[in-house]
């Protein structure tokens, strides 16, 4: 038998984290299955780099409740986090927890990054290509995805046509290839219980402008002029896409406060919406409304003390 760990899973602001710690802190008093507690493996594509604390929503230590977290400020900003990068990390923590009987939780919204611990996946072995990505990085995402569609049609129609830094990678894949892979999946690792939170589409885009509210009253205008000051680029800022491209572009004064916080609201639904996308693709994922606690606990329940 492979050991078991949970995932949950699902759009931004959908109240992931805090589920996360509520069942870490419940395992540990339950014990089920045999666990003597949990241990949380952040699966956030963002929240990997050190100092993007506001902008992307990272769980404090009050709001940790003494639960271990990993994958968290493991990233240097200026530098690239790739997927092969998480799945390795990954493994090595999921396998340190298992090693104290505590229960590895994975939570995040990162579909990629789950989808490579779950499903065991075979990423490419092509090594950055410093030269082709400066080049290509002059280009905006329409030519970038003419270019693509040159070299591989079939991956120009599945990607993410609004992440530049998506389709760069795609390119260079494609280049040293000839085309991109389809992922392959090795032997599973793990027997694993994926937990999806999700909301009505009004509901969520109410909680998506108030937590944005929320982050510019917390200080992430001021983050970023504080990440800028150490050294991030403009540039690169903009590359971390989502909240601190357009902090970025505030900053420059290349749009104003209220077009940045307007074009927020639209580009993290967006994001949302493509986030579940990616993960109503998987009929694995037993869904949930945020509000189910209880539901979930029986859903956990059953799958940790299944033989």
């Amino acid at each position: 038998m492979e050991p078991k760990i949970i995932v949950i899973l699902g759009p931004t602001a959908t109240g992931k984290s805090g589920l996360a710690v509520k069942l870490a802190k419940k395992l540990a008093r339950h014990k089920w299955g045999g666990f003597n507690g949990a241990e949380i493996v952040s699966a956030d594509s963002r929240q990997v780099y050190r100092g993007l604390n506001i902008g992307t929503g990272k769980i404090t230590k009050k709001e940790m409740q003494g639960v271990p977290h990993y994958l968290l400020d493991v990233a240097n900003p200026k530098k690239r986090f790739t997927v092969v990068d998480f799945q390795k990390l990954a493994a090595g923590k999921i396998a340190q927890i298992l090693s104290r009987g505590h229960l590895p939780i994975i939570c995040g919204g990162t579909g990629f990054y789950i989808k490579s611990v779950t499903d065991n996946v075979a990423m490419p072995n092509v090594p950055p290509n410093e030269k082709l990505r400066s080049r290509l990085r002059k280009e905006t995402a329409e030519t970038l995805l003419n270019i693509l569609m040159k070299l591989d049609p079939s991956r120009a129609k599945t990607i993410d046509r609004k992440n530049p830094r998506r389709i760069i990678r795609a390119i260079e894949i494609a280049t040293t290839l000839g085309h991109v892979p389809s992922l392959k999946k090795s032997a599973p690792l793990y027997e694993v219980l994926q937990i999806g939170l999700d909301l009505p589409p009004e509901e969520l885009k109410k909680k998506i402008a108030a937590r944005l509210r929320a982050r510019l009253k917390l200080g992430m205008i001021a983050e970023a002029k504080d990440l800028h000051v150490k050294g991030l680029s403009w540039k690169r800022m903009e590359e971390l896409g989502l909240e601190y491209r357009y902090l970025a572009l505030y900053l420059q004064s290349k749009i104003t406060k209220p077009e940045m916080e307007a074009k927020l609201k639209t580009e993290i639904w967006h994001y949302a919406k493509r986030q579940m996308t990616w993960f109503k693709r998987d009929n694995r994922i037993k869904w949930f409304s945020p509000n189910e606690v209880k539901k979930i606990e029986k859903e956990i329940g059953k799958f940790l003390l299944a033989d």
